[in-house]
C-alpha cells in the first residue's frame, strides 16, 4: 500500500523531490548557477527518481554531486553508455547511484536519476553550470532560469530507435508542481549595475558596494513555480569590449585545454556610417510562421494577455508594414501542415493587403510541430541572401535536425528565430540564430515581442558582412589556438564572442591584439581590441568551460553533418574533450555510485517519475478557443498604413485616433498628406515609448513626402492644433538610413516638448 503523505503528484502518487534551490553569480555577462534538489524517501520502499528537466541550451553542465548524511559523492564525466551500464550495475547490486545525462537530441533537456534511496532516506544533489548572457534589444542582458517543459512535439514516422528512450516527460499543470522553488542572484561587473527586472515578483535590489558594481536580488516570498524565471541586468556603458584571460587549472598538464590560460574576448562591432547610409536595404523576406495547436496557448498565466499566435500575428503585421519599398516577401506557416499565401515572391498594395487579410485569420490549427519537413520546402538555394523569420514556441524533439538543415543552407539564408512563451526550446532558437547567421530572441510572460523583433528587422536590413577573418597579435613565444568556430555573422554594436587557448610563456606586462577585418558593401573594415595577457586566478574556471562547451557544440555538429562517413573519430574527440573539461555533451553522462553503503540496499526499486511545470498540460495538438484582448492602439494604426508609406482619411483612421470621420476631415481637405500627417504627429505625441516599434514605417511614410513634393507645413501645424498636441515641424530630410529617408523632427512650445529628436 502507497503512503500518501508528504508531497503528491496530480495521480496521488507521492514525489520525493522537497524543493528547489538556485543561487546565481553574475560576473559581467557570464552567470554560474548552482542548484540544490532536495529529495526525500517517505514511502517503505527504495525508489528510483526520475526527473526530466529543461535548463539553458548554451550552458556548460560542470559539476554534479550528491550528499547523503555527511557523505558527498562527486561525480565522473564517462561516456554514455558506459555510464549508464555502471548506473545499472549499481542498482542491481543494492548500491545507490545518481546519473545526469543530457538528451541526445536537444541539448537542453537533461534527465536526472536518483537510484536506490532508501526508505526515510534524505539526499540532497548539488548541479553546477555556466552559461553566457544574451544582449536584448534594451542593451539588457537576459538571464532565464527554464522552469517549464513543455511536451515535445514527436514528428511522424519517426523511428522508435533515432529517440533517447531514457527521456521521458511527465507534466502537470504549472499550478500543481508540488516542489518548492527558492532564488537568489549576486550580480558584479566593472560597470556599475543600474537596474535588474524580472518577470516574477523581487525584492529590492540591494547594493553591496558605493560603486555600485556589486548587488544582489532575490524572488519576492510568495512566487510559484508556475513559469520560468527571467532576470534581465541592465550596466552602464555595456557595450565596451572586454577581455579576460583565465589562467589554467594548476593540476592540469600545460599545453592541454585545462592547463592553458583562456582568452574570452566581448566585440561589439562598429560598422564606418559612411558605408551604413549609402547601402540599399531591398530584400526578398521569408517569414515562417508556427501554427501547430500549441500556439494556442497564452503567453503568461494571466488570463488579460494574448495568446502566442495572437502576438505573432501583431508582430508579423508590423514587420510587414516596416519593410522599405521595394522589399519582396513571402509566408508560409505550418503544424503537420504547411501551406504558403503567395506562389512567387510581393511587394505591391494588393499583394499586401491581401496578406495582411490572410494574416488576420491565421489561427493555432493545424495540429502538430512539423518544422522540419517544412523548413526544408522553404530552405531552396537563391541568388541573394534571403533573411528568414521564423515564429516558434519549439516545442519539438528532433531539435539538432532542423539545426544542422539551417546551417547547410546558411549561405542563401540569414535565420532570425523568435521564441514564444514559456517552455520554448532555447536550443533551437539559439541553434536556429547561431548556425544560420541570424539573430535569436524569446519573448515570455508580458514582453511585448514587436521591439524585438524590430532589432532583429533592423539586423536584416543591414548589409551582410562578408570575408571575416581574426587575426591575433601576439608576443613572441606565445601561440593561440581558436576554440571558437569561424565567425560567419557580425551586426552593428551586437556582441561577438571569442574564445581561444593561448600556449606558451609571457611576462605579466605583455599585451595582446586581436583583429577582426571584414567587407561591407565592397568596403574592407576592422575593429581591434587591446588586451593584456596577465590571466585572472580567482575566475572558477568559468571561461575554460564556456571555451570547452563552445568546442564541443562545434565538433558535435560537425560529427552529426558526417554521420556514416566518418569512423567515429569526432565523437572520440567529443568524449576526451568532455572528460579532459568536466563539461557536458551528448556522448557523455555524469555517474556518481555511492561504493561506501556495508549493507546493499534490498528489495523492488519503485520508480517516481517527478513532474515539470507545463504551460501547455491541457493540449498541445489543438488550437484552444481563449478570448482575445482588444487590440492595442499603436498596432491598429500601423495595420492602416498602405505599402507606399501613406495612410487614408477613412473612418478605420478617425477611429485609431480616437475621433470621428466629421472631426478629423472638418479642419483640411481630405487627402492623404493630411492622413499621413495626422498619423505621424499621433505616433510622435502619444507613442514615443515605442519609438523603436514604428520608426522604420514613420521613415517610408516620410519618403512618401518626399516624392510628393508636397508643401506641407501649414497641414503640420492644423495637424497639431487639432490633436492638441505639441508644435512639430518636419525640418530636415537628408541622408539614408537602411534605404529609408531620414528626418528630423523638431518640438517645441509646450510643456511636453522633450526638444530635438533625429531618426
Amino acid at each position: 500500500m502507497v503512503n500518501c503523505c508528504g508531497l503528491l503528484t496530480s495521480n496521488k502518487e507521492p514525489v520525493p523531490l522537497k524543493s528547489i534551490e538556485v543561487q546565481l553569480e553574475v560576473r559581467d555577462h557570464v552567470a554560474t548557477v548552482v542548484s540544490t534538489l532536495n529529495y526525500e524517501n517517505k514511502e517503505d520502499k527504495p525508489l528510483e527518481a526520475v526527473f526530466v528537466f529543461p535548463l539553458p541550451g548554451d550552458a556548460a553542465v560542470c559539476h554534479f554531486s550528491a550528499t547523503i548524511g555527511q557523505t558527498q559523492i562527486v561525480a565522473e564525466v564517462k561516456e554514455k553508455q558506459q555510464a549508464r551500464e555502471e548506473y545499472d550495475d549499481a542498482l542491481s547490486s543494492g548500491q545507490q547511484a545518481f546519473l545526469l545525462e543530457e538528451s541526445e537530441q536537444s541539448p537542453d533537456i537533461f534527465s536526472l536519476s536518483v537510484g536506490s534511496l532508501p526508505p526515510g532516506e534524505s539526499a540532497s544533489i548539488r548541479l553546477e553550470y555556466v552559461t553566457e548572457l544574451a544582449v536584448q534589444a534594451d542593451d539588457g542582458l537576459r538571464f532565464c532560469l527554464p522552469a517549464v517543459l513543455n511536451p515535445r512535439y514527436e514528428p511522424q514516422g519517426r523511428k522508435p530507435s533515432q529517440l533517447n528512450v531514457s527521456v521521458q516527460v511527465t507534466s502537470v499543470p504549472a499550478s500543481l508542481v508540488p516542489y518548492s522553488l527558492s532564488f537568489s542572484a549576486r550580480v558584479s561587473s566593472p560597470r556599475p549595475v543600474s537596474k535588474v527586472e524580472s518577470s516574477c515578483s523581487l525584492d529590492p535590489l540591494q547594493y553591496l558596494n558605493t560603486e555600485q558594481t556589486q548587488a544582489t536580488v532575490k524572488l519576492a516570498a510568495g512566487h510559484k513555480f508556475d513559469r520560468d524565471v527571467e532576470l534581465l541586468i541592465y550596466y552602464k556603458d555595456a557595450h565596451q569590449p572586454t577581455a579576460v584571460v583565465e589562467a589554467g587549472q594548476a593540476s592540469a598538464k600545460p599545453g592541454t585545454l585545462m592547463g592553458d590560460p583562456v582568452v574570452m574576448l566581448s566585440l561589439y562591432p562598429e560598422f564606418p556610417q559612411s558605408v551604413m547610409s549609402s547601402v540599399s536595404s531591398c530584400g526578398e523576406f521569408v517569414f515562417l510562421m508556427d501554427r501547430s495547436g500549441s500556439m494556442g496557448s497564452r503567453m503568461n498565466n494571466s488570463e488579460s494577455h494574448q495568446t502566442r499566435i495572437s502576438s505573432a500575428r501583431d508582430t508579423l503585421l508590423l514587420l510587414l508594414k516596416s519593410l522599405p519599398m521595394g522589399c519582396y516577401f513571402n509566408i508560409y506557416s505550418f503544424g503537420s501542415s504547411y501551406e504558403h499565401i503567395f506562389p512567387v515572391w510581393s511587394t505591391s498594395q494588393e499583394t499586401m493587403e491581401e496578406a495582411l487579410k490572410k494574416v488576420e485569420v491565421m489561427d493555432a490549427n493545424l495540429g502538430g510541430t512539423e518544422i522540419l519537413e517544412a523548413t526544408q520546402t522553404y530552405l531552396q538555394p537563391a541568388l541573394h541572401s534571403q533573411p528568414l523569420f521564423v515564429f516558434t514556441d519549439g516545442e519539438v524533439s528532433n531539435t539538432k535536425d532542423v539545426i544542422n538543415l539551417v546551417k547547410k543552407n546558411s549561405g542563401s539564408h540569414r535565420c532570425f528565430s523568435f521564441g514564444i512563451g514559456e517552455g520554448s526550446s532555447s536550443a533551437l532558437i539559439n541553434g536556429l540564430a547561431k548556425e544560420g547567421g541570424g539573430h535569436a530572441q524569446f519573448i515570455t510572460g508580458t514582453d511585448r515581442m514587436q521591439p524585438k523583433v524590430m532589432q532583429s528587422l533592423r539586423f536584416a536590413l543591414q548589409p551582410a558582412v562578408v570575408d571575416i577573418s581574426v587575426t591575433w597579435d601576439l608576443p613572441k613565444g606565445v601561440s593561440v589556438t581558436a576554440l571558437s568556430p569561424p565567425i560567419t555573422t557580425l551586426f552593428q554594436g551586437q556582441r561577438s564572442l571569442i574564445y581561444a587557448q593561448l600556449t606558451g610563456q609571457s611576462s605579466d606586462a605583455a599585451e595582446g591584439c586581436v583583429t577582426v577585418k571584414y567587407s561591407l558593401a565592397g568596403h574592407p573594415s576592422q575593429n581591434q581590441l587591446h588586451f593584456s595577457l596577465k590571466p585572472e586566478e580567482d575566475t572558477g574556471l568559468t571561461v575554460h568551460r564556456l571555451g570547452a562547451r563552445t568546442l564541443i557544440r562545434s565538433l558535435e555538429m560537425e560529427e552529426r553533418e558526417h554521420r556514416g562517413q566518418q569512423d567515429g573519430g569526432v565523437k572520440e574527440k567529443v568524449v576526451e574533450l568532455s572528460v579532459q573539461s568536466g563539461v557536458s555533451s551528448s556522448f557523455t553522462a555524469f555517474i556518481a555510485v555511492n561504493k561506501g553503503n556495508n549493507e546493499p540496499i534490498r528489495g523492488p526499486l519503485v520508480r517516481r517519475d517527478v513532474p515539470i511545470p507545463s504551460e501547455c498540460f491541457s493540449n498541445t495538438m489543438n488550437a484552444t478557443i481563449i478570448k482575445q484582448p482588444s487590440r492595442d492602439p499603436l498596432l491598429q494604426l500601423v495595420s492602416l498604413q498602405k505599402a507606399s508609406g501613406c495612410w487614408v482619411l477613412d473612418p478605420a483612421l478617425a477611429a485609431a485616433l480616437g475621433k470621428t470621420s466629421e472631426e478629423v476631415e472638418k479642419p483640411k481637405p481630405a487627402s492623404e498628406v493630411w492622413a499621413t500627417i495626422l498619423a505621424l504627429i499621433w505616433l510622435h505625441g502619444f507613442k514615443m515609448d515605442a519609438k523603436e516599434e514604428w520608426e522604420l514605417l514613420a521613415m517610408k511614410a516620410v519618403s512618401w513626402f518626399r516624392a510628393q513634393n508636397a508643401v506641407f507645413s501649414h497641414s503640420v501645424s492644423s495637424a497639431n492644433d487639432f490633436l492638441k498636441l505639441f508644435c512639430l515641424f518636419f525640418s530636415t530630410m537628408c541622408g539614408r538610413v537602411c534605404g529609408s529617408w531620414k528626418y528630423t523632427v523638431r518640438l517645441c512650445g509646450a510643456e511636453r516638448c522633450p526638444g530635438a529628436l533625429s531618426f
